[in-house]
């Protein structure tokens, strides 16, 4: 981060930021953390779980995204009979028009966009969910025995309904933890949902800018990868995450109770790549405390799992992540 060329892509990433929340702002309303954790998701190069209630804009806001940043979207219905064929794509005969003679020739997926939304992901059956895991974690897909490659850059953004569980099939902790952020979008106030209602039942045809390209986000991605980290912070992200292991001694008794699986070291490594995010896009070329408890919600609440009494007590993982915050000691040589 010392070379001109990284101050200047690092001053281009926060204006592209803004940008692209400017042109966001011509159709969606409001949401602004949301819109930040999509954003950070984007500029770290990972993916993200968006969890809420029907009619709040989950959609709306990954397919409008891809169109500010002009890249190509897909978006699966995961249902019940979905195959993973369905997703990966498969082999298929056919014919030459000009010899006659047959042949397997593969036709691409839904996958093979830069943006994919899983929709509904936990409406479908584990092995189907799996056919996301090499995809997202290595960017290809290997069918047959012949692997392809996609194009870069790539996410997954995957949907789930938090109150209709009937003929849903929970997500195995494999796949969640390949999920950088896990991101809860709630009801909006009463005046940002007054102007949903007012936008939403006018015409409505905005016009966008295209403030980042494909290629732009593959190098804030590599940019923010250097990004230097001083050791008490890089410390104080991996203390977060090993105080959340029960069977840790640094766990403090007070939560332990209540924890039964804690966070893997994905963990560690998504609260020091989002603060770096984090850090760049407020205009700093270095890492806070402050940039780690930021992202330290949506990073863990998806890989903290409670057990029986917690769920007795009314306990969920976002209150135990604050006392994890207000437990774990803060370096002395903090920043």
């Amino acid at each position: 981060m010392n070379t001109p060329d990284d101050v200047a892509l690092a001053d281009r990433m926060k204006v592209g930021r803004d940008r692209i929340i400017t042109e966001l702002k011509k159709l969606i309303v409001g949401q602004d953390d949301i819109v930040n954790q999509v954003l950070l998701t984007l500029f770290v190069g990972g993916n993200s779980l968006i969890v809420g209630v029907p009619g709040l804009a989950k959609t709306l806001l990954i397919h409008t995204m891809a169109r500010v940043l002009d890249l190509k979207f897909s978006r699966i219905q995961f249902t019940p009979d979905l195959m993973p064929s369905d997703i990966t794509g498969t082999d298929i005969i056919q014919e030459d028009a000009s010899t006659g003679r047959r042949q397997m020739v593969f036709s691409p997926g839904p996958i093979f966009a830069n943006i994919v939304l899983a929709d509904e992901i936990n409406r479908t059956p584990p092995k189907t969910q799996s056919a996301l895991l090499e995809a997202m974690q290595e960017h290809r897909v290997t069918i047959q025995g012949r692997t392809y490659k996609l194009e870069e850059p790539f996410y997954v953004f995957a949907t789930q309904n938090p109150i209709e569980l009937e003929g849903t099939y929970p997500l195995p902790e494999a796949q969640l933890d390949r999920f950088m952020f896990h991101i809860v979008i709630e009801h909006p106030p009463e005046d940002e949902e007054f102007m949903v209602v007012k936008t939403t039942t006018a015409i409505l045809e905005p016009q966008f800018e295209r403030p980042v390209s494909g290629a732009d986000l593959v190098a804030f991605q590599r940019l923010v990868r250097r990004v230097p980290v001083a050791d008490p912070v890089m410390r104080y992200a991996l203390s977060i995450v090993r105080a959340s292991r029960p069977n840790n001694p640094t766990c403090p008794e007070a939560i332990k109770k209540w924890i039964a699986f804690g966070a893997s070291v994905r963990a560690a490594q998504y609260l020091v790549l989002g603060g770096k995010a984090r850090a760049l896009t407020s205009g700093r070329y270095h890492v806070s405390f402050d940039d780690i408890k930021a992202v330290a919600h949506p990073v863990l609440r998806h890989r903290i799992l409670v057990n029986f009494r917690a769920e007795s007590e009314g306990v969920n993982t976002d209150s135990i992540i604050d006392e994890l915050i207000q437990r774990v000691p803060v370096p002395a040589s903090g920043m």
